[in-house]
């Protein structure tokens, strides 16, 4: 069985070229991951899925 959190995929404001500019996110059920683009095999932080939605909206706020 493949695990979810194996499903990265890149936003779609990655910057231009190969979009390393920007971070991954993958999700499952009950979790969603972000990645560095740039460093996809370092540290991954992981948020119950009903945390990120406030995550982000934190992140939007402090712009």
């Amino acid at each position: 069985m493949r695990n979810p959190m194996d499903n990265w995929r890149k936003s779609s404001y990655s910057g231009p070229g190969d979009g390393n500019e920007c971070v991954e996110i993958a999700n499952s059920p009950s979790h969603v991951g972000v990645r560095d683009t740039k460093a996809p095999t370092r540290a991954t932080l992981i948020f119950p899925a009903e945390a990120f939605t406030p995550f982000i909206e934190a992140l939007k706020a402090t712009r």
